[in-house]
Formats: C-alpha cells, structure tokens, sequence
C-alpha cells in the first residue's frame, strides 16, 4: 500500500531527512586514508542518538551496523568492519534514521585520497543520474519514468545498472510501497502523487550488472570484483517539481575541494 503523507507527517519526514544529511556530513570528516568503517559507523550511531534520533538499520533483522558500508565492490549492505581505508578506495555510507517516529534515508559515495580516472567517472556519473532520476519524480507521472530516466542515462555512457536491489517508498517505515528500480520502461508503474516519499538510489557498476549475496546473507557485491557507487536522496512528490528533502550540503562543506572535483567535476568557469 502507498502511503501519502499528510502535511503534519511532511515535516516530521524533513526532520528525519535533516537529521541523516547531518550525520553524514560528520562521517564526511572522517572518510579519508587509516580510518577504519567502524569508525565511520560509531560517528554516524553517536551523532544521531545525541540528536534524539534512533538508527534504523541497527539490529534490523540483524544487521550489526548504524552504515551500510559499501567499499569498492560493496553495493550495498555490507558491514562496519576493522577494514582500514585506504587511497584509491570508494566507501559508500547509506544511513537511515528515525526520529518522532519518521524515516529519513540517504547515501553517499566518498572517494578515498585519489581515485582512479575510471572509478572517477563512475562516481561523477552515478552522482548526475540520481538528479536525473529525480528530476523525472513529479506528479502525474509513473515510477517507471524515474527508473528509465536513470538507466538510460547511466548506460550511455557505458555503466552497468544493478536489478536486484533498488528504491523505495519511506515514511513511518523504512521501506514502503513502491518498490523503485533503476531500470525500466517510461510510463509504467505506480502513479506518482503529491505528498507520496520516496528513496530514489542509483546502484551502479562500473563492470557487469550481476552482483551476489555475500554468506553474511547482507552483503551484496559485484560478480566481477569491479567497483559500485551509490547516491541516494529522500523526496518527496509535489504537484511542481519534486522536492528533495536530504541534502548534501553539509557533506560537501566538510570535504576538499579536490575530492568533491573527484565526484563532481572541476566547476565551470564564467
């Protein structure tokens, strides 16, 4: 079933939403060389129990972590571990908070000191087709539109799009209805309507789109060992344009500048 939020439980989703591009604007700070993901997980798990918040993935059907940890080949799921970051790594970071009782998720790829020029842009790809796919999410049109939008602009330019995994609905609970993938067909799917919240999370593979489960049971890496990214916003649908209620803002104030050019690009000039 799909939920429509209210007005009231909007702002309790900009809340939640708040809370986590905070949280990830912390671990920003520590995403670098000699840093273990534990440590990446305990920043995360602090900073949002101090903000009256509660992690929503923490012993969530078992899972042992605050972060899904998502280094090289992670795509997603895997856990905070003793494993030190090290350069030329990617690490993504996908956090998920409640607070009064509303869900905010996001993600972020970091790249660790320099990366590779193909891994670059991977992740500056990655990075343009979740505002791609966003961008379809407006009112009137279908979920199908979100996830061709995503796959054709990913696969163009010569990237693999994972099936297995993909976003969501979110509100009261993590994960609600629709399931939305980022593959598809135009003008198929659910309806998108005002006040519907959604996880829009590009899974991307530099190599084959074909992943397995780890024998953890969580852990979801790429068949052939080629790395994956992952950015992902909550939003909302509005009857204009959709309004995206993560942000990251405050991770991409804490970073250098010759990281964020990594993920972004070098600015244009005038």
């Amino acid at each position: 079933m799909i939920y429509v939020k209210t007005a009231e439980e909007l702002e309790k989703m900009r809340v939640a939403a708040t809370l986590v591009s905070k949280t990830l604007g912390e671990v920003a700070q520590w995403a670098k060389p000699g840093v273990t993901t534990l440590k990446l997980d305990t920043i995360a798990r602090e900073f949002i129990l101090d903000n009256g918040g509660r992690p929503s993935c923490l012993g969530y059907q078992g899972f042992p972590g605050t972060l899904c940890i998502e280094v090289n080949e992670t795509v997603v799921h895997g856990f905070p571990s003793g494993y030190v970051l090290r350069e030329g790594d990617i690490v993504g970071t996908d956090v998920v908070a409640d607070i009064n009782g509303f869900h905010g998720d996001m993600c972020y790829t970091f790249p660790i000191g320099e990366v590779d020029e193909k891994v670059r842009r991977l992740l500056q790809t990655t990075y343009e087709s979740l505002y791609v796919g966003i961008d379809a999410a407006r009112g009137g049109k279908r979920v199908g539109d979100i996830s061709n939008a995503i796959q054709t602009y990913c696969e163009r330019r010569g990237y693999s799009v994972v099936r297995e995994m993909c976003g969501h609905g979110i509100g009261a609970s993590m994960h609600e209805d629709p399931q939305v993938p980022n593959y598809g067909h135009r003008g198929t799917g659910p309806v998108l309507r005002p006040g519907m919240c959604i996880a829009i999370e590009p899974m991307i593979n530099l190599g084959s789109k074909n992943v397995v489960i780890e024998q953890d049971g969580w852990t979801c890496r790429t068949r052939d060992r080629k790395p994956s990214a992952h950015y992902e916003h909550t939003v909302v649908i509005t009857p204009e344009a959709p309004e995206i209620l993560t942000t990251f803002e405050y991770i991409e104030e804490a970073l250098p500048q010759e990281t964020l050019e990594q993920i972004k690009g070098k600015p244009q000039e005038a």
